[in-house]
Parts: C-alpha cells; sequence; structure tokens
C-alpha cells in the first residue's frame, strides 16, 4: 500500500474521531459553542504558524477572503449541528455531497466544464440524497439531514473560492480566515444558549480543536504523495469509520435507505471523481472540498 494511501486513512481516521468528540460534547454543548472553541484553537495555532513561517496578510482582496471565511465558517456550524442531530455515518455521508456542488460551482463562477457523463452521473447522487433525507417520512429527521446537505453545499461554496484565492494568498492566510470567521460568527449564536463546559467537555472541546489539526497536516501530506483521485476515493472509508464509531458509543444502526443512499453517493462520487478529465489542474479543489 502506498504511503499517500496510508495518509489518506489515516487522516479520514482522525477526521472520524473528531467527529465523535463533536458527537459526543454536542449533548451539552451546543453546536454554535463548538465551533466557536474548534474555530479559536484553530486560529491561535494557525496564527503561530504563519508567525513561524513568516506568512504575512495581503491588503488585496480580502473581500474574497471574507467570503471563504464566511462560506466555511456556515459549513461548520451546520455540519457540527448535523453531527448532533442524526447518525455519525449519515452526516458523513451528506458532507461528501460536497464533491458534486463542487462541480456545479466551478462550472457556474469558474467557467470549468461540466462533462456528459456527470449529467448522467448526478440524477443518482440526487436519489441518494432523498433517501438519505427522507423527505416522505415528514420527521424532523428531514430537517436535520437537510443541514447536512446545506452543511455540503458551505463546504463546496467554500472550496469554489479556495481555487480562486490560491492563485493569489498563501494556504496558511486563507485557513486564517476560515477559522477567525467561524470564531465571529459562532460568538452572537451561542451568546445566550452559552453552557459552561466542565473540565471533561473543555478537554473534548481543546481535543477537537488539535485534532482537525493533526488531520489536515495528514490529509494535506496523502496529497503530495498520491494521486488526487486515488486520495478522494480513499477518504469514503471515514464514513466506515464514522458509522463504526456511531455503533460502538451510541448504538446507531442504518436502516435500508440510509443503506442504499449511502451506496448510491459514495458510487455516484467516485464515478465523479474518476471522470475528471484533468485532476492536476482540479487538486487544489479537491484538496479543501472537505473543509473539516
Amino acid at each position: 500500500m502506498k504511503n499517500g494511501v496510508i495518509l489518506a486513512i489515516i487522516s479520514s481516521l482522525v477526521f472520524s474521531v473528531m467527529n465523535a468528540l463533536v458527537k459526543a460534547v454536542s449533548l451539552t454543548i451546543p453546536a454554535a459553542e463548538i465551533v466557536f472553541f474548534r474555530s479559536l484553537i484553530g486560529t491561535v495555532l494557525i496564527y503561530l504558524m504563519m508567525r513561524h513561517s513568516k506568512v504575512a496578510f495581503s491588503t488585496k482582496g480580502v473581500p474574497m477572503l471574507l467570503v471563504r471565511g464566511l462560506l466555511g465558517a456556515l459549513y461548520l456550524l451546520a455540519y457540527f449541528y448535523t453531527i448532533s442531530k442524526i447518525p455519525l455515518a449519515d452526516a458523513s455521508i451528506l458532507a461528501h455531497l460536497s464533491t458534486v456542488f463542487v462541480l456545479i460551482l466551478s462550472a457556474l463562477f469558474l467557467n470549468e466544464k461540466i462533462s456528459k457523463e456527470t449529467f448522467y452521473i448526478l440524477p443518482l447522487v440526487f436519489l441518494g440524497a432523498i433517501l438519505l433525507v427522507k423527505p416522505f417520512n415528514y420527521s424532523s429527521y428531514s430537517i436535520y439531514a437537510l443541514a447536512g446537505v446545506l452543511s455540503a453545499f458551505f463546504a463546496a461554496g467554500a472550496a469554489t473560492s479556495i481555487k480562486y484565492l490560491s492563485k493569489m494568498h498563501h494556504s496558511y492566510e486563507i485557513v486564517f480566515y476560515f477559522l477567525a470567521a467561524g470564531v465571529i460568527i459562532s460568538i452572537p449564536l451561542m451568546w445566550t444558549d452559552f453552557v459552561i463546559p466542565s473540565p471533561l467537555e473543555l478537554f473534548y472541546l481543546i481535543c477537537i480543536g488539535i485534532v482537525s489539526l493533526f488531520g489536515q497536516i495528514f490529509l494535506t501530506k496523502a496529497f503530495t504523495h498520491e494521486n488526487i483521485v486515488v486520495v478522494e476515493i480513499t477518504r469514503y472509508i471515514g464514513i466506515v469509520f464514522n458509522a463504526m464509531w456511531g455503533f460502538l458509543f451510541w448504538a446507531e444502526v442504518p436502516d435500508v435507505y440510509t443503506v442504499l443512499g449511502g451506496l448510491l453517493i459514495i458510487a455516484s462520487c467516485v464515478l465523479l471523481s474518476i471522470k475528471k478529465k484533468k485532476p492536476a489542474e482540479s487538486s487544489k479543489l479537491l484538496k479543501s472540498s472537505q473543509v473539516e
């Protein structure tokens, strides 16, 4: 097994641990507060990395950096909220819809072409999403699952903006705006519902901030050691890890609709990744499509 594949598996495992920690602490801590601590810890760490690498803040392109930060922050809020309300495996599958939204948004805003094969695959993705959201049940689960779809959309929007910003800005600066925006946006949302964390909850929150950074490091290294498509496909093992934690700690067992919808989404996204004609040109976009 190649080093890049191993690193991709490790990053998926690390991110699944972060998701499990979010799930555990969300039982008592609101999602917005989790985003605040995750973003605050990440902001401090990335700022120290900028200082160490002597990366200066840009004076140009700030509005687009703010847009990227806003989209990334909205992704975190929607994703953590989804994790707190539905099974981990379901939230993970819905998050992978970002691959589809990336294709659509990049075509609209970056003038990247969508192949005919892609149009044939997209209906399968939407069918899988419908099975996961379960709108025919008219339950609260449907609303929470829709939040998961929104998280994928915001992640794709952030990825599209990163593709544009990466031509002019250092990756550290782009990440800084994302995390700093998370801090600012989460403050008013958690203001009235703030819960003073217990020592154990505070430990979980700190671990979330640190673990997410390690996951991003492993993922970045994976992309430098292996083909982008191979890494993207390998990362789907994260759904298995999330399902495992959900079963072990919360007795979450997926129903038939979840299994069918998940299989459709995974298979479709794998096909979409394989169909990319120029994986080298789109590597920066795909690397950032999972802004965990």
